[in-house]
């Protein structure tokens, strides 16, 4: 057991036990499951994207398919759902019932409109009932206020203003997040109109548009419905690069909150999310896959780690690798070569087939030891056959200056 670590942190101005949230997706979309991940211990939870009575919602099931390698099934989630079922008078009222079950928990709702109408009235109705945060989905392909019809809201810079203005003038003082889509050319363009508007934060950010497979025997798309499909929106741990780079990005040139979302599948990438600017994380996949109990894991996980680097709180950690992101050009050039620790490998010639086939033949094999040898006269230092090692046995020793430092990728 652990010491006790206090998690807790104020977002926005309201007070969380822990980084920790559940984001506007399956999990929050029943009343009965956002309640249990309330009670198993989620700080919050943000219910998923509804809109006005009357707004057509048109599920189509199966709406989930996966990619990953054999036990690793889920590294990649598509899903084709992007709206609630519920409309606004459902979701006015579990708002009220989780606030009323849960008054020291975050209660916060997604919300979508098509008319300056809409968002102000759905902001109206979900602050009436008593909401913490109002998040804004400007990332899934609802249209962008006619400019582009078929595309997304924050896909338009003028758009993502303007709307975010319409927004935060109904919302007053309760919080409101805008949730871009890094499917943009300039992430911080995007950003600082969403700060214009006047938003007090960015869900950073979304689900990514994709196509998760195609069947070779029958040539139909996953999911499959009836034999037809469409585009998904990739969630799960094969977005998280994604994710940290649009994070970082806005971190780094807009100074406004921001909620990581997008990625994260334990607590070492929530450390990381926060490490490039989020306050906070929302999770999703995590909780699909292996149940609100997560929780608990992500907590653990956290305190010890807060405990071993002498942190006082999970805010310790925000922003603290942004000063280590440089461009390419302004990095530091150390004569760089690889090392093979010759008691963890196990001869399964990987790293030799990297390099010879895929970088700089530096690699050299024993065929009677059935060991790989490092030739540093050719070895130039691209990290390759460390990539490839299945028992990191190989890490970078990189010396400038006359001082040596190990590179070595910890997952």
């Amino acid at each position: 057991m652990y010491k006790k670590k206090d998690l807790s942190i104020d977002f926005l101005g309201i007070h969380l036990d822990s980084p920790f949230v559940l984001s506007a997706a399956p999990p929050t979309d029943e009343l009965e499951i956002a309640y249990n991940g309330l009670k198993a211990g989620w700080a919050g939870v943000i219910l998923k994207t509804t809109s006005v009575e009357g707004n057509p919602v048109e599920l189509k099931y199966p709406m989930m398919s996966s990619f990953g390698p054999m036990h690793k099934k889920v590294v990649g989630l598509g899903n084709i759902d992007l709206i609630s079922a519920y409309h606004i008078d459902e979701v006015e009222r579990r708002v009220k019932a989780l606030k009323k079950a849960f008054p020291n928990k975050m209660i916060a709702a997604s919300i979508m409109g098509a008319t300056k109408e809409q968002w102000q009235t759905l902001v109206w109705r979900l602050k009436k009932a008593g909401a913490d945060l109002i998040e804004c989905s400007f990332s899934c392909p609802q249209g962008s206020m006619g400019e582009e019809p078929g595309k997304m809201l924050a896909q338009s810079v003028e758009a993502t203003e303007k709307v975010t203005r319409w927004v935060k003038e109904a919302a007053g003082d309760t919080p409101v997040l805008i949730k871009i889509t890094p499917q943009v050319t300039d992430i911080v363009e995007v950003a600082k109109a969403v700060k214009r508007g006047g938003a007090d934060g960015i869900t950073a950010s979304n689900t990514v548009p994709s196509l998760l497979g195609i069947d070779i025997k029958t040539f139909e798309p996953y999911p499959n419905v009836f034999g037809k499909g469409a585009y998904s929106g990739l969630s799960g741990p094969a977005i998280k690069p994604l994710t940290l780079r649009t994070i970082a990005e806005i971190a780094k040139n807009v100074d406004i909150v921001i909620s990581g979302n997008g990625g994260a599948f334990n607590w070492r990438d929530a450390v990381e999310f926060m490490a490039v600017g989020a306050s906070n994380v929302q999770f999703c996949t995590l909780p699909m896959h292996y149940g609100f109990r997560t929780i608990r894991d992500l907590k653990d996980g956290l305190a010890h780690y807060l405990m071993d680097m002498g942190f006082n709180s999970p805010m310790d950690i925000v922003g603290k690798a942004l000063p280590n992101i440089e461009p390419q050009e302004e990095l530091p050039a150390p004569i760089t070569k690889a090392e093979i620790n010759e008691d963890k490998c196990i001869g399964c010639g990987l790293c030799y087939a990297a390099c010879s086939d895929g970088g700089h033949l530096a690699i050299e094999w024993d065929s009677n030891k059935r060991r790989p040898h490092v030739n540093e006269d050719k070895c130039v230092g691209c990290a390759m056959c460390m990539q490839v090692c299945p028992v990191d046995a190989i890490r970078m020793k990189e010396k400038i200056d006359g001082q040596l430092h190990y590179f070595v990728e910890e997952r």
